[in-house]
């Protein structure tokens, strides 16, 4: 099992993850996509990276608007998988925009 981040490190962590924020108890990040079967198509990607990773982010979808919410729930907090996991879905909303 992955280790929990200190509070310090998420910060450092976050200072390079455009657009997330959060603390080591977990990060998110809202994103707004131009219609609603672009951020259906976000998500179906993101479900593969996850499927890949074997971790995966909680998901809230309203609309156009999808707020990734990730954390190491079995290690009680963010990990270096949560990051990981993270960077691979800012790339999937930069090549959909």
């Amino acid at each position: 099992m992955a280790d929990v981040l200190t509070a310090e490190a998420v910060e450092q962590e976050l200072g390079g993850l455009a657009g997330w924020s959060g603390d080591s108890s977990g990060i998110s990040r809202t994103v707004e996509l131009a219609s609603f079967p672009d951020a259906i198509a976000v998500v179906d990607r993101v479900a593969v990276v996850a499927e890949e990773l074997d971790h995966h982010p909680d998901i809230d979808i309203r609309w156009r608007t999808l707020t990734f919410r990730c954390v190491t729930h079995s290690a009680g907090g963010v990990t270096v998988r949560d990051l990981a996991l993270a960077r691979r879905i800012d790339e999937i909303v930069r090549s959909a925009r």
